[in-house]
């Protein structure tokens, strides 16, 4: 991390998981435990827990996401979830293009830059996530940015996930999460110069936990986690928070 160019962000990707009662139980376990980090916290909830999220998060150093959003405003899209709904509710990040969403609900890249752009639009900051090999991270982030203003940079956050690592307990090194860091920064800087590259924050996402957190936060160009499994332990969650905080 380069706390001095960019912000740390760890940021709880709480999946599937919790029902709206289950997570005030945990909020209520998280506020005290990351109160006074160093670093900027989100947790990003089920749609029927952002309500409680937001009730419960007002007043706290903890940020509220949500975990997809549609790109229209409005229409028959039975089931999704627009970006002014999430405005509404009071909610101030989202993730798009989450492997699992890649994988099981079939986006593409295509689909992940209107959500995006839809997002931005709306006054959402906005975690972008990419994964797998290397060549396929730099074209994912090119097609994820596309007709993203410099000005709107400052609100996209960058999430590496190497698939075979999401809910498997398998991690990247962290020579190799640096690696493909520098690799995103790099493409940013390609498309908006070095200063919007250096002040963009770009996370780790893959099983990163209280034990490997150190050592995968202390790379120059990861800025933080999007935590999974992790992320419905106040305790875990909490730990990787200190490391980040450091």
């Amino acid at each position: 991390m380069n706390k001095a160019k960019r912000k740390a962000i760890i940021a709880g990707n709480w999946k599937m998981n919790k029902t709206a009662t289950e997570a005030a139980a945990l909020i209520g376990e998280l506020v005290p435990s990351v109160k006074g980090a160093g670093c900027e916290v989100v947790i990003c909830t089920p749609f029927t827990s952002l309500c409680k999220a937001v009730e419960l998060c007002r007043g706290t150093n903890i940020h509220v996401g949500a975990e997809n959003v549609h790109f229209e405003k409005s229409g028959a899209f039975t089931g999704e979830i627009s970006a002014g709904m999430l405005v509404d509710l009071g909610v101030e990040y989202v993730i798009v293009g989450h492997s699992e969403r890649r994988q099981y609900f079939a986006e593409t890249d295509e689909t992940v830059n209107k959500r995006a752009k839809a997002a931005l639009a709306a006054g959402l900051k906005v975690i972008v996530c990419v994964g797998v090999t290397e060549e396929l991270v730099r074209m994912q982030t090119k097609i994820a940015l596309q007709g993203v203003s410099a000005e709107e940079m400052q609100r996209v956050v960058i999430a590496y996930e190497p698939v075979w690592a999401i809910g498997t307990g398998r991690t990247a090194t962290s020579e190799q999460a640096q690696e493909v860091c520098a690799a995103i920064r790099k493409v940013v800087g390609e498309l908006y110069g070095q200063a919007v590259a250096e002040a963009t924050t770009v996370q780790y996402g893959g099983s990163m936990n209280a034990a490997n957190a150190d050592e995968l936060l202390e790379k120059p160009d990861v800025d933080g986690g999007l935590i999974g499994g992790a992320s419905l332990k106040a305790d875990a969650f909490g730990a990787i928070v200190a490391a980040a905080s450091k």
